[in-house]
């Protein structure tokens, strides 16, 4: 049984999201409106964001075209590189600064917060483009990929999968791990459960997703792999750490891409959670019981992968 205040949470992001987004399609007729409806409803006024715990110093960075901020404590021991979520239109490193932040103390870890360009201003490959440029930055200021994890969140997560596929075609080396927070991996919605989670995800509608996919995929196939990663070739990735809730219409999503990647090598650890709603990790700032247990098994896995002298990049 989730804790009070998940349930809490899990109400009001049905309130505030799923069902103002049901409710604001009706009036959406250009990718305009679209855009503002979506970033209205991922994107909180300042007032109800959580504020960052003390102990992190943030740094903007505009640098070689690479656009975000970096998270440091006093006691970095490695890097992060984060990927937000947000359907590719919405979002920001401003508005996952209180899970950045808690992750860099609690994992004594510099983090690398991308703002990647965002759709449907700027449609695939642009999210993609500066995801790989964001990590050629941490290779190029001497970043060890063996000290590095890269994360991310929903569309931040598949981007994160998609940023992998494109490191390993361009010959760069594999960063230590990955973990992956109810990653969208299939932007052409083919799982079952963005059908038969649509009645009780409490966040997201298989309408939604499907109208914020074509917003960033545009002309380009949904199963491109480096849109949907889901249809990728897999192998050589490093060892990967996925969250899903069983309730989400993204839940496939996550399933699948475990299944394929292990099927080509990959070490895969899949933590499907009950009744959890979509990248429930990422609000550990609210002080959600089960955010801050995820925050805390995401650090034992980051530790783990960069403490490694050689740390695999693929299952025995």
């Amino acid at each position: 049984m989730p804790s009070w205040q998940m349930r809490l949470f899990s109400t009001l992001s049905y309130l505030m999201i799923k069902r103002g987004g049901s409710k604001g399609a009706l009036k959406v007729v250009s990718e305009e409106e679209g855009a503002k409806l979506v970033r209205k409803l991922f994107e909180p006024p300042d007032f109800l964001r959580p504020k960052p715990p003390g102990g992190v110093r943030v740094t903007p960075i505009n640098e070689s075209g690479v656009r975000g901020e970096w998270l440091e404590s006093s006691t970095a021991e490695r890097t992060v590189y984060y990927l937000h979520g947000g359907g590719y239109v919405a979002c920001s490193p401003k508005t996952h600064r209180g899970f950045t932040a808690n992750l860099s103390l609690a994992a004594n870890a510099k983090i690398l917060s991308l703002d990647y360009r965002l759709a449907p201003e700027n449609k695939f490959p642009a999210a993609l483009e500066d995801a790989v440029a964001g990590y050629r930055l941490l290779l190029e200021k001497g970043e060890n990929p063996k000290k590095i994890v890269i994360g991310g969140d929903s569309a931040g997560g598949g981007l994160a999968a998609a940023t992998l596929i494109a490191l390993r075609e361009g010959g760069l080396p594999m960063p230590a791990g990955a973990f992956l927070l109810s990653p969208w991996t299939d932007l052409a919605a083919t799982g079952d459960s963005v059908v038969t989670n649509d009645p009780v995800d409490p966040m997201l509608s298989g309408k939604l997703a499907s109208q914020l996919a074509v917003l960033y995929h545009g002309e380009t196939s949904p199963t491109n792999p480096l849109a949907s990663p889901l249809y990728g070739d897999l192998t050589g990735l490093p060892p990967l750490r996925i969250y899903v809730g069983d309730t989400e219409i993204l839940l496939d999503d996550s399933r699948r891409f475990a299944d394929r990647a292990r099927q080509q090598g990959v070490s895969v650890d899949l933590r499907v959670r009950n009744k959890m709603p979509h990248v429930w990790p990422i609000f550990v700032a609210f002080g959600i019981p089960e955010s801050k247990a995820a925050l805390g098994e995401i650090v034992e896995f980051i530790k783990e992968r960069t403490s490694q002298p050689q740390a695999k990049q693929a299952a025995a």
